[in-house]
Order: C-alpha cells, then sequence, then structure tokens
C-alpha cells in the first residue's frame, strides 16, 4: 500500500449544523488517510462525530469546509451528478439497519440494487457468486422477513458488493445482532478484507469488533484523538 496514494483522504473537514440560531460543530478539522485494502475501525462515544464523517466520506452530504477525496474523486468540491456517480461506483454502504426491500426475494435486492447502481440488472451469476461469498446461496428465493437477523446482514453486505466498489463504508453493521451473528459478520468483513483486499471503514462502539481491523481511529468531540494500529496478537484473538 503506498502512502502516497490513498483511496480516501479527509483534510480538514469540518461540519456545522445549525439548530434555530445556533451552530452546532459536529466536525472540528478532521483530517484521515485510508490506504487501498486497509481496514479502518472508527471508535468513540456516542455524539462524537463518527456517523457525520462516515456520511461525508461516502457523499451523503458536503462538509462546510475542507476536502473529502475518493480514489482520485474530491467529491466535496464535485457537482451532484460527480458526487452521486462516485457513490455508485465507488462505493458500498452496509448500515445498522438492513434496510432490505420487504416485498422483494433475496435475489430481487441485489439485482435492483445493482440495477440502480449500474444501470443494468447483474447476471445470475453475479448473484450466485455474491450469495456464496457471503455463505447463502440457498437464501436466494426468500423475503429478508423469512431470515434472521444475521442472515439479513450478511444479505445487505452482499448488496453492497454488488458493484464491485472501490471501498465498504459501515455504521455500526453489528449494532443490531447478537454476539454469534456479530462474529459471523465481522469474520465475513475480515473474509472480504483479507482475501479481495477489500477497503473496509466501519464504525463501532464494540472493542472486539474495532479489534478485527487493521487500524483503530479514535474520535472525540468532533477530532480524531488517535490512531493506533491493532497489535496482532488481539487482532487474532478477535479474529
Amino acid at each position: 500500500m503506498s502512502p502516497a496514494a490513498p483511496i480516501l483522504e479527509a483534510v480538514a473537514v469540518r461540519m456545522v449544523y445549525r439548530v434555530g440560531r445556533l451552530e452546532v460543530d459536529a466536525l472540528r478539522g478532521v483530517d484521515l488517510r485510508v490506504q487501498r485494502g486497509e481496514f479502518v475501525s472508527i471508535v468513540g462515544p456516542s455524539g462524537c462525530g463518527k456517523s457525520t464523517l462516515l456520511h461525508l466520506l461516502g457523499g451523503l452530504a458536503r462538509p462546510t469546509s475542507g476536502e473529502i477525496t475518493v480514489d482520485g474523486v474530491t467529491i466535496s468540491r464535485a457537482g451532484d451528478a460527480e458526487r452521486t456517480r462516485t457513490r455508485r461506483e465507488k462505493i458500498g454502504f452496509v448500515f445498522q439497519r438492513f434496510n432490505l426491500l420487504p416485498t422483494l426475494t433475496v435475489r430481487g435486492n441485489l439485482e435492483i440494487a445493482g440495477q440502480i447502481l449500474s444501470g443494468a440488472v447483474p447476471p445470475r451469476e453475479r448473484i450466485v457468486e455474491l450469495l456464496e461469498r457471503v455463505g447463502l446461496p440457498h437464501k436466494m428465493n426468500m423475503k429478508p422477513l423469512e431470515l434472521s437477523a444475521g442472515e439479513q446482514q450478511r444479505i445487505a453486505i452482499a448488496r453492497a458488493m454488488v458493484n464491485q466498489p472501490a471501498m465498504i463504508l459501515a455504521d455500526e453493521p453489528t449494532g443490531n445482532l447478537d454476539s454469534v451473528n456479530s462474529g459471523v459478520i465481522l469474520d465475513l468483513f475480515r473474509d472480504l478484507n483479507s482475501r479481495l483486499s477489500q477497503t473496509i471503514v466501519m464504525i463501532t462502539h464494540n472493542p472486539e469488533a474495532a479489534a478485527v481491523g487493521h487500524r483503530t481511529v479514535e474520535m472525540k468531540d468532533g477530532r480524531i484523538v488517535s490512531h493506533a494500529p491493532v497489535p496482532q496478537a488481539v487482532a487474532s484473538v478477535a479474529r
């Protein structure tokens, strides 16, 4: 991984929300670099700005000031069309809530995601490949409410991978899961990272989840206060 060419970079990012006449500083000058193939966990107390940062990194909103570059595209300065295109082509999202369409089958959820992202329905072979990657090829024709919470999140991860994104942004992906299913999801992320060199940036409150990545970034009061590589011994235990 070349430090000269990060896949994701945030420089002096500030985000201010207006609440009536008040200005609330959600982010106060955040700098972050993520290398291609890196797995970064962002941790910190509720309200520290983690989710705001992730939304900005994913192009879901614009920062008040500062620059964000994703795989060579400075999305903080891009127009709406270019920002949307970058988000569709380069970023896969996984959220705490699975956000699967309940009236569609698993296959239908993946197909519509592919159509929205690329303009074409993925071939059946691609759907099967994705479901095999998350260990659920036999669930193709089931609907989300027929699946367990852990299975729904695995389908959500397959959906995030449908367009082969440059990186995955995950916001508390184990937050709605018990410890067993959380372990399955974390193992899946680890596998995607180690086998496919998939870049992953994950927000989590769970220290064991954070230990699965290569590096932990700690936030407090809208700022990044530390970067720490995950000790290999700790990572091995978590895995």
